[in-house]
């Protein structure tokens, strides 16, 4: 699609939990084998009263700083499992405290890791077709928020953060195509049972509201999903895996990806992992992945780059973009 990615930004919050924190509160961990599998030293933890629309609009304001016109921007979108209300729609509350035009277009999307991948071939769509201009993708979770202290698989693994991504029209094919994927079969394997309308709040369940994960299902997901949605894609854009200057897949943990490398014999110099001092941001991830790459000179324009995420749902997907083409 004649769409390209404009600028990006992230936020991280200030608060800061290292491996020796867990350490601390939990004395009966291994904590090196526990990072061994991880990738991860340090995570990012929101404050008490910081919430997924907190986080976003920091990554917004840091995006919008660089933007000559917020008011060509109609169109919000902002993808997260951690919103501040029931309802109304995020998207609608950070419309109005980024300062854009009352025209804007403004929803949610409930993904987790697979989330980015979804909004970029929403925004995209509607660019591509003339229903919106520029088109503004905002990725924040809090998923420490629903992790109970002593979970020793999902603690050490995810962090909060936000991103901030913006698209508008292109005179080249940036991109697409698109592959998706669904396995609602495996929707227990992560998952946050209490607080709808399935299970409603029980103030007496201290396990309320907290994420349940199966790592090992994950795990195997994974290995049986993502490298067959990588060869779709390739087959669908017609390329070789030495076509694509660099793959910037969900962080998910370094067991994962470096499973992912060795299954699809990939060149790990190809493969950028920003796991150490980020965590596994969710939804926020690849994005966020973007961006460091760019800033540490692994990102160069022109370059293509295949985006893969993946996760709760059980969902997944992927694209192809072609970095700050015109």
């Amino acid at each position: 699609m004649k769409v390209k990615i404009d600028s990006n930004a992230y936020y991280l919050p200030e608060k800061k939990e290292g491996d020796k924190d867990l350490l601390l509160e939990n004395p009966d961990w291994d904590i090196s084998k526990i990072a061994e599998k991880t990738g991860i030293s340090t995570r990012s933890i929101a404050s008490s009263s910081q919430t997924a629309v907190d986080l976003a609009y920091e990554a917004g304001i840091k995006l919008l700083k660089d933007v000559s016109s917020k008011e060509d921007i109609d169109l919000i979108i902002l993808v997260t499992q951690s919103p501040d209300y029931v309802l109304p729609t995020s998207a609608c509350i950070l419309q109005n405290q980024l300062g854009l035009s009352k025209k804007c277009m403004a929803f949610d999307i409930n993904l987790g890791c697979s989330g980015f991948v979804y909004a970029i071939s929403v925004v995209s769509s509607l660019i591509d077709s003339g229903v919106a201009k520029k088109g503004l993708i905002l990725c924040s979770e809090t998923y420490s928020k629903y992790i109970h202290k002593n979970d020793r698989t999902c603690r050490p693994l995810f962090s909060d953060g936000a991103s901030a991504t913006l698209l508008s029209g292109s005179t080249s094919d940036n991109i697409g195509p698109f592959v998706f994927g669904t396995d609602g079969s495996g929707y227990e394997k992560l998952i946050v049972r209490g607080g709808g309308a399935r299970e409603p709040k029980n103030i007496e369940d201290s396990s309320y509201g907290l994420i349940e994960m199966s790592g090992s299902d994950i795990f195997l997901f994974t290995l049986s999903s993502i490298p067959a949605c990588i060869n779709m894609l390739l087959d669908k854009s017609n390329l070789r895996i030495e076509d694509i200057d660099l793959f910037v897949f969900h962080q998910a943990s370094k067991l994962v990806l470096e499973n992912i490398i060795r299954t699809m014999s990939l060149d790990k110099d190809k493969v950028f992992i920003n796991l150490k001092y980020v965590g596994n941001t969710v939804s926020a991830s690849i994005p966020i992945a973007l961006k460091d790459a760019e800033n540490q000179g692994q990102l160069k324009d022109g370059d293509r780059v295949m985006l893969v995420g993946f996760g709760v749902g059980l969902s997944w997907g992927a694209t192809l973009i072609t970095w700050r083409n015109t």
